[in-house]
């Protein structure tokens, strides 16, 4: 694995087709419009107020997150810098690369997070604890 950093997640934009009667659709395919191929597609919902999802890293995984219904912050961390990206239309998506730290916050009331992944669920891939994530970067050095 190539060493990464918060440089290497952006948002892309989603293609936005729309009709001034019948709505919008925006399209995803695999290779083209992401980076990878989409083994994987989950969504969150019904977050309480004031708590925050994933706070963890993966070795491997690939991940486009998207704010399919209202809006959320997404942090990444590389182990030395951090910013914070805010989610907030359903036609862009940010682009989380293997080896970065993430934590989604600030839920908006009735907020819906879908994430396409790069790869099936693998407990092996998943780094849950940030000394530990830190001392996974030292190694890629």
């Amino acid at each position: 694995m190539k060493k990464t950093n918060i440089f290497d997640c952006f948002v892309l934009e989603l293609n936005k087709h729309h009709s001034n009667r019948k709505g919008n659709i925006s399209v995803v395919e695999n290779g083209l419009t992401v980076p990878f191929d989409v083994r994987r597609v989950y969504y969150i919902y019904d977050v309480p107020g004031g708590e925050c999802r994933g706070g963890h890293a993966h070795k491997d995984l690939y991940q486009l997150i998207i704010a399919a219904s209202g809006s959320f912050d997404v942090v990444v961390d590389d182990g030395q810098s951090k910013k914070i990206v805010s989610l907030n239309r359903p036609y862009h998506g940010l682009l989380v690369v293997p080896g970065i730290w993430r934590e989604l916050v600030n839920f908006s009331s009735g907020s819906v997070c879908l994430v396409l992944a790069s790869e099936l669920y693998d407990k092996e891939d998943y780094i849950y604890d940030y000394q530990t994530f830190l001392n996974y970067k030292k190694c890629l050095n």
